[in-house]
């Protein structure tokens, strides 16, 4: 389980703070102090001291998940970089056998249109001729 010394640290300097602080308001408050003042103080120390040990457990706990997180998706990346090597193949190799199969069909089709394609130019062709002889020149 690694966690961050700067986290320990910084746990460590906070329940320190708190218990300086602790310290001097005991230190300047009268010492006629009721007894159930000081079990409300006692109290309140250990219900300090329990939310910094469920803090510190919960950082130490999403470090640890952090880890694992990282880790696994590792290990995932290294298990899945050969099969989608394979499946980069394979895409190859089927884009070819596709490429094959409709080049042909493809040198067919125009084949097939390229008459069409060139009876309907021509007949533009001659219907532009058409509207170009029968046009007559527009005198005022």
């Amino acid at each position: 389980m690694f966690v961050s010394v700067g986290l320990l640290q910084s746990a460590a300097m906070k329940f320190s703070l708190i218990a300086a602080v602790v310290l001097l308001a005991l230190a300047q408050g009268s010492f006629a102090q009721d007894v159930s003042d000081l079990e409300k103080l006692g109290q309140y120390l250990e219900e300090l001291k329990n939310k910094m040990t469920l803090e510190l457990t919960e950082i130490i706990r999403n470090q640890d998940l952090t880890n694992q997180a990282q880790t696994f998706l590792e290990d995932k990346k290294t298990q899945l970089e050969p099969l989608a090597s394979q499946l980069q193949d394979q895409l190859r190799t089927a884009a070819a056998s596709v490429e094959e199969q409709i080049k042909p069909l493809a040198v067919n089709m125009q084949a097939q249109i390229q008459p069409m394609v060139d009876n309907f130019q021509k007949q533009m062709e001659a219907l532009i001729q058409r509207m170009t002889e029968n046009a007559q020149p527009i005198d005022n």
